[in-house]
């Protein structure tokens, strides 16, 4: 069995909490296994002080891209793996694959490099029904490794305590913001409902730096003052943590729904234009998904997000009801 496993996830934040799940069930089935783990520059910070993980590298594609490139590749070839999984179908990594020195070099059948890999996986059609990590656990077949596990998140002691302040009564986490306007309940939506929501604790409203005017903007809008604007104040570690003991997680189809799932927070998933059919769905214990009720014949209009509504109508956020939103929580709070 390869005791030494090098997992290639350069994509974005959200894909690396879904390939955690990988992971999980290699320390589970091979607790002796050295795993280490291929990100791009930002996304580190995920995986920090990760129980499972002997060495992250980390791939600088912003600047001198493939100088980074090179780096890395010799710090692959350098590690001697056993076994490379890649979870994505680009050339940059199907070509670090190929070149890796490793005995077994699994990906996707779809990544141009495949001819070169010792072993190949079909990558399933986005839409049937699997899940993302059902998709990538068919990867670790070739090991002898079957998939057991959901994604994790492990906060430090640190991401623990940044957040035990806010969390001495029952709290909401929001996360309006997404990087697709498509994937983004709108604003004076995010209003109403938080100008009517039945709850009057505090409600904590989540993002990166880039995100603060987007929650500033929405706070003025609203005639509470129970709400917190926590964006750019706590790291990627610190959301989930707070996340976890949330009475419930607000979210759109992004990042924020995935640090839900890898920490089992409850959590309820708004989705405009992507379906929940696509596999990126929530895996909390405790999941709900919230999307129009009405048959769009426009809907999907992509796999990934739009800048703006193909038919400028975007009908698929605007006919969600009020009653719909509220409808998690107030089950949550019955229980």
């Amino acid at each position: 069995m390869a005791q030494k496993i090098l997992i290639i996830q350069t994509a974005f934040i959200g894909d690396v909490v879904l390939a955690t799940a990988l992971l999980e069930s290699i320390h589970q089935q091979n607790p002796a296994a050295s795993i280490s783990i291929l990100v791009r520059k930002g996304n580190e910070a995920l995986l920090n002080a990760h129980p499972f993980i002997d060495q992250v590298l980390v791939w600088d594609k912003q600047q001198n891209k493939y100088a980074n490139w090179l780096q890395i590749l010799f710090a692959i070839r350098k590690s001697q793996f056993d076994a490379v999984i890649n979870v994505q179908r680009y050339a940059a990594t199907g070509l670090w694959t190929a070149l890796s020195g490793a005995k077994i070099k699994i990906g996707f059948e779809k990544n141009p490099f495949a001819f070169l890999f010792t072993n190949t996986i079909q990558h399933q059609a986005v839409g049937n029904g699997l899940h993302e990590i059902e998709r990538n656990h068919a990867l670790l077949s070739p090991l002898g490794l079957f998939p057991n596990a959901k994604p994790a998140l492990y906060p430090s002691a640190q991401d623990l305590k940044a957040v035990e302040g806010y969390q001495s009564v029952s709290y909401l986490c929001m996360a309006p913001a997404s990087v697709w306007y498509t994937k983004q309940f709108p604003i004076h939506q995010w209003i109403q409902v938080l100008n009517s929501i039945p709850f009057e604790g505090p409600i904590y409203l989540l993002g990166g730096p880039g995100d603060k005017s987007l929650n500033d903007q929405i706070m003025q809008s609203v005639q509470k003052n129970n709400l917190v604007n926590m964006a750019g104040r706590l790291s990627f570690l610190a959301s989930a943590a707070l996340q976890k003991g949330a009475v419930m997680n607000y979210v759109n189809d992004s990042a924020p729904m995935h640090f839900a799932s890898a920490v089992n927070a409850p959590v309820a998933a708004i989705y405009c234009s992507t379906v929940p059919d696509f596999g990126y769905g929530p895996l909390s214990d405790t999941s709900f998904i919230i999307e129009t009720e009405q048959a769009l014949p426009c809907r999907p209009c992509g796999l990934h997000g739009k800048k703006q509504c193909p038919l400028k109508h975007f009908n698929c956020a605007e006919t969600i009801r009020l009653e719909q939103i509220y409808q998690p929580l107030q089950q949550v709070l019955h229980n």
